[in-house]
């Protein structure tokens, strides 16, 4: 048995050490430390003694003059793993340990230092040398920290990652054991730890499924990291079912959330057996569409502007081709969907009913892969492409219809003569600088041209980018900065047999920076900071003559341009294992900017153009008007057991964007308006409480939420309102209030042959619009029900598995009938005739129900081959329901005739291929 630093203490304890006292001056700027040795040896007689490999790669600046050698050094060695030893004119550098030249009484007592031993020690205390014994063990020996003459601490405290080997991912779960087997720690969902232990000598292994263990002897003489990287180890088992975060609806703080993972969608049947992530979340409760051939969504009674949509961080404003009937996101790129509802993270803003963050996955860096379908009318691909083998990757995305080529074909004279085609592409790039630093690049490109009459072609189109640069300070601070842009605009192009052809058109651009740091304060502490700063530039409405024989004028509405910025923080805050807490706030601004010339109206009448008293100019860039407020976010969870749990939340929201639309929902015509000097911001209050509970080992899982929501500043029109290229968009304006309330039921089977979920929402969504003037005044000044409130909403999606190759899945949806305006009588009153109208949403459409139903064939699992294959062969609508989208009104032989228009009245047979590779 051999101690290897006692021959080296006994080689050295006869050699007198003589401290030189000579003085050192030197400018040390931007050097490494290597560098600053050679510095030192180049303007005195001092020499260096080192590995190489124990040098770190840190930069140094400083001034030293008439400085003990001591004193440089101590500075130069600081916050490093090295310590040093002067013999005479040699300076030795060791890595970790101290090298010592005087043996005093009891210097050999202790040879090892047991940890009862540390934990006794006074905190000034000399502490005695760490002793081991070389073994033959092919078993590596780690060195964490500096050691120092004295007992700083009774403990000292060690953090790392584990990752995989192979991929560099993270591993959670993963036990880190002591040698005597009662104590150690695991794993987070990021692969960290974190370890308190005393000074001296420990034995560390590994142990977690599908990994090697790895035993480390760990001398500890201070805090420092200790990181993990493990391969493989796999075994053949029988089936396996692995679970993660099975229990996170009962155990997370917020509320009101829902994930929804690409690949768990690909069996449920949907149009034209198109995937689409957003269709399958109006299944959930609390989120609905107003009907087929809408493009926006409404989430506990709001408005469908008011859906904060993000790719990769970037605002998508129509993320749907052709009216809502295909989205606009392709599902074979998209890795999960997190939709929030309830109460919102304080990162988030700028919209008041819910944020929908879409993620695009990271590619395989490893090797080609890719996946597509081919279905009626359309084609889907994308590609993964290893760019710097396990460092970077490329994700490639690309969807098109070939339904013009389909319309052409046909015989029918009108539709052939129609046009409908869209595609979508996006690309992203992911690049692993190294453990701690993470590069991404997306963008993305939609665009649509369809035209549903003679004379008028539609045009859309969303673009958008975003950079994020991500890294990791240390184990418990990491910090992201974000850059995007995002444009939206739509075009029409009229063509008549008259000489007023025209094309006509809008546009939104936007870019947003932002920077938010995630601060680990503790395992039960963690906060979530930033600030965000983003510029609206839009175009209202442009208008040009069509051909050289049109009447039409040009004419242009002027730019409108804001600044909407926000800082913001949140706690996560574990108070026991059962009660957690996330308290937020965010206080935003917004500032209207020039150049503008904004109308003053007369407060004592409403706002018309008789009304304006006088007329303010501001210069461009120039302040207009500054709104701002502070927004609070409160969620709690409090564990009655362990898979049940309660919840509530509180937050207050603002937006500074709004919607100009006469129609139901979003669609792709509608006009973007910024809050200015005449249009104030939307407000929301929220109030939610919800019961979470787990069955069978979270086999099921059973959610009961109810809701209150307030909204103020909310925008309507008066009747036959002019919005496109109005230059005094106010005076059309109906200013009005909100409220909505509900109760959410979700009952969810995970696991089995049979899966899916039912989910049902009783909820109200009323509408207040009350003035003094009794021209912008609706239904006496009370509630009414807003456009989209529909009370009862039942879907029930199911999946049934009868072999590994072959199931079946259904989807049935059940909602109440929106509400409609009809006209109820009529009267002649100066030999003409008029109409009378019921209060505003007083009727109802009848009531929507539906049920698809498909059939998924697997192909073959064999490993080796080309491609593996996944046919859909579905059936929308099977029971060819005519559920009307909307109803509208004719006069006709002077009576007035209703009728009601539907999108898909019949059942819609589609088969879709898909393969991957």
């Amino acid at each position: 048995m051999k101690r290897f630093l006692l021959l080296l203490f006994l080689s050295l304890h006869t050699l007198v050490f003589s401290q030189n006292d000579d003085k050192v001056t030197i400018d040390v700027q931007d050097k490494t430390i290597e560098e600053v040795f050679e510095i030192i040896e180049s303007n005195t007689n001092y020499r260096f003694y080192f590995i190489k490999d124990w040098i770190p790669e840190k930069r140094l600046s400083g001034n030293f003059e008439n400085a003990k050698i001591e004193t440089i050094l101590n500075a130069v060695l600081d916050e490093t793993v090295l310590n040093y030893f002067l013999l005479d004119e040699k300076v030795i550098i060791t890595e970790n340990s101290i090298i010592y030249n005087d043996f005093s009484n009891g210097f050999f007592e202790n040879k090892s230092l047991p940890n009862e031993i540390a934990l006794e020690q006074d905190e000034t205390e000399e502490k005695a040398p760490i002793f081991y014994e070389s073994t033959n063990e092919k078993i590596e020996t780690v060195k964490i920290g500096r050691e120092t003459g004295t007992l700083s601490k009774r403990k000292f405290v060690i953090k790392g990652r584990i990752t995989e080997k192979e991929t560099n991912a993270p591993l959670s779960n993963v036990a880190i054991i002591l040698g005597d087997g009662q104590t150690g720690t695991v794993s987070d969902i990021d692969g960290y730890y974190s370890l308190e232990l005393p000074q001296g000598i420990h034995m560390l292994t590994t142990r977690s499924m599908g990994n090697t263990s790895v035993t480390k002897r760990v001398i500890i003489y201070n805090n420092g990291e200790l990181n993990f990287n493990l391969g493989q180890n796999l075994e053949m088992l029988n089936e396996v079912v692995i679970e993660s975060e099975s229990d996170k609806n009962v155990r997370q703080a917020f509320a009101g959330v829902s994930q929804i993972k690409a690949q768990e969608i690909k069996t449920i049947p949907l149009v034209l057996g198109e995937r689409d992530l957003l269709k399958v979340a109006a299944t959930l409760p609390g989120i609905s569409k107003a009907g087929e051939g809408s493009s926006g969504y409404n989430v506990r009674g709001g408005r469908a502007d008011q859906n904060l949509i993000l790719l990769d961080d970037a605002v998508i404003y129509n993320p749907n081709h052709f009216f809502g009937i295909f989205s606009a996101l392709n599902p074979f790129t998209t890795g999960v969907v997190d939709i929030y509802k309830g109460t919102i993270p304080a990162k988030y803003g700028g919209r008041l009913s819910s944020v929908i963050d879409i993620k695009t996955k990271n590619g395989n860096s490893r090797e080609f892969s890719g996946e597509g379908s081919i279905g009626p009318v359309t084609g889907n691909l994308s590609l993964e492409v290893p760019v710097v083998k396990e460092k970077s990757s490329l994700v490639l995305g690309a969807r098109a219809t070939y339904s013009d080529w389909i319309l052409n074909s046909l015989d029918e004279e009108s539709l052939k003569n129609s046009e409908a085609s869209f595609y979508d592409v996006i690309a992203k790039y992911n690049h692993q600088i190294d453990a701690k630093n993470e590069l991404n690049f997306t963008a993305y490109l939609s665009s649509d041209r369809f035209s549903i009459t003679s004379d008028s072609l539609f045009a859309y189109k969303n673009r958008m980018f975003s950079v994020s640069y991500e890294k990791e300070f240390n184990r418990d601070l990491t910090g992201s900065l974000i850059l995007s842009n995002s444009n939206y605009e739509f075009n029409i192009d009229y063509d008549s047999d008259f000489n007023n052809n025209f094309k006509s058109g809008f546009s939104i651009n936007d870019f947003q920076l932002q920077a938010i740091l995630d601060h680990r304060i503790s395992s039960d502490h963690t906060l979530n900071y930033g600030i965000s700063s983003k510029f609206y530039s839009l175009i209202p409405g442009i208008i040009d003559p069509l051909g050289d024989d049109s009447l039409i004028e040009s004419r242009e509405l002027a730019k409108e341009k804001g600044l909407e910025s926000a800082i913001f923080i949140s706690d996560d805050f574990e108070i026991s294992p059962d009660f957690t807490i996330n308290g937020g706030l965010r206080f935003s601004v917004f500032n209207a900017l020039g150049p503008d010339e904004v109308n003053i109206y007369d407060p004592g009448q409403p706002r018309t153009e008789a009304s304006v008293i006088s007329t303010e100019n501001y210069a461009n860039n120039e302040v207009v008007k500054t709104y701002s407020g502070l927004e609070y976010r409160l969620t709690g969870r409090y564990s009655i057991l362990d898979d049940l749990s309660i919840k509530g939340g509180y937050s207050t929201t603002y937006q500074y964007i709004h919607t100009l639309s006469n129609n139901t929902t979003v669609s792709p015509t509608d006009i973007y308006k910024l809050s200015d000097f005449n249009v104030e911001p939307q407000k929301a209050t929220q109030y939610s409480l919800g019961v979470f509970k787990n069955f069978n080992e979270n086999m099921y899982e059973l959610s009961l939420e109810g809701y209150f929501k307030q909204t103020e500043g909310i925008i309507d029109f008066k009747t036959g309102a002019t919005l496109f290229l109005n230059e005094n968009i106010e005076t059309e304006i109906l200013d009005g209030e909100g409220q909505s309330y509900g109760i959410e039921v979700l009952l969810r089977k995970n696991l089995g042959d049979l899966n899916g979920w039912l989910g049902y929402t009783y909820s109200r969504s009323l509408i207040k619009l009350d003035s003094p003037f009794e021209s912008e005044v609706i239904n006496n000044g009370e509630y009414f029900p807003s456009n989209f409130d529909k009370p009862h909403d039942f879907s029930a999606v199911l999946n049934y598995k009868f072999t590994k190759r072959f199931s079946i899945s259904s989807n049935l949806i059940y909602q109440t009938g929106r509400p409609v305006t009809v006209p109820i009588g009529k009267y002649d009153y100066n030999d003409s005739e008029f109409v009378v109208y019921s209060e505003r949403n007083q009727y109802r459409i009848p009531d929507y129900y539906r049920l698809d139903l498909s059939l998924n064939i697997e192909g073959n699992h064999k490993i080796e081959k080309l491609a593996h294959s996944f046919w859909n062969i579905s059936i929308y609508n099977v029971l060819g329901r005519n559920n009307p989208y909307s109803v509208f009104f004719v006069t006709e032989d002077g009576s007035v005739q209703a009728y009601q228009s539907s999108i898909f009245a019949v059942p819609i047979p589609t088969i879709t291929y898909n393969f991957k590779f």
